[in-house]
């Protein structure tokens, strides 16, 4: 397979994008349908309502958390990873459903909804509040905690952004509420990035196919 140059949103993506992101989310995890679904199984397998929603209010917590913490002299000293390289390593990736990445991702959020909607609720404005300040200035480099490597600011917000939409679509799924509407800010680089990986995964021939001819388009282009 043709090998593609690396993908980086370095010079274009505002990271504050992810404001406007955080607050449909929030608006989402209001919604009443929450707390009588809260115990049901989710859009996605294997997780509750109450595990989704809490995984989905991680994402903007993440970005706070990642910028409160972030050392200068660290990053300074990493050399940043390209953000599709950030995927080509995602162990939740290469894993199937029941692979220890995955399977960790569904027992923490079921461990965060035994606190209830109304505290996912609070998390997700709290999250909010405390990103226009971070998202002030931001540095060029962060770390990201959980794998150790270091992204252009840029690309890892715009992996939050990607968490941030899709997951935010199987909650609306699995309220039976309109999913969020994204502006273009949010919404380009999230397609661009899940383009690339199904790209790096499928092939051209099954991405064009997919967009253009369904008479040979393959079953799927899921890029993950």
């Amino acid at each position: 397979m043709m090998q593609w140059p690396e993908l980086t949103f370095v010079g274009n993506l505002d990271p504050r994008a992810a404001v406007s992101a955080t607050r449909l989310l929030a608006g989402l995890v209001a919604w009443p349908e929450i707390t009588q679904r809260w115990n049901d199984e989710s859009a996605c397998e294997g997780m509750t309502v109450g595990a989704l929603t809490w995984h989905l209010v991680n994402q903007p917590q993440r970005i706070v958390e990642t910028l409160l913490a972030h050392d200068r002299a660290d990053s300074r000293l990493s050399e940043p990873i390209p953000v599709s390289e950030h995927y080509a390593q995602a162990l939740w990736i290469q894993q199937d459903l029941n692979g220890p990445a995955n399977r960790g991702v569904r027992e923490r959020g079921e461990e965060q909804a035994v606190a209830g909607p109304q505290v996912a609720a609070a998390a997700a404005q709290d999250a909010l509040s405390r990103l226009d300040a971070v998202l002030t200035t931001v540095p060029p480099v962060v770390v990201v905690p959980w794998t150790g490597a270091a992204l252009a600011i840029e690309d890892f917000v715009a992996t939050r952004l990607l968490e941030i939409v899709v997951h935010s679509d199987d909650l609306a799924a699995s309220l039976g509420v309109p999913v969020p509407q994204f502006s273009y800010e949010v919404l380009s680089p999230v397609l661009r990035l899940l383009a690339d990986i199904s790209l790096r995964r499928h092939g051209q021939d099954a991405l064009v196919r997919a967009l253009s001819r369904p008479q040979r388009a393959p079953k799927s282009i899921s890029a993950f």
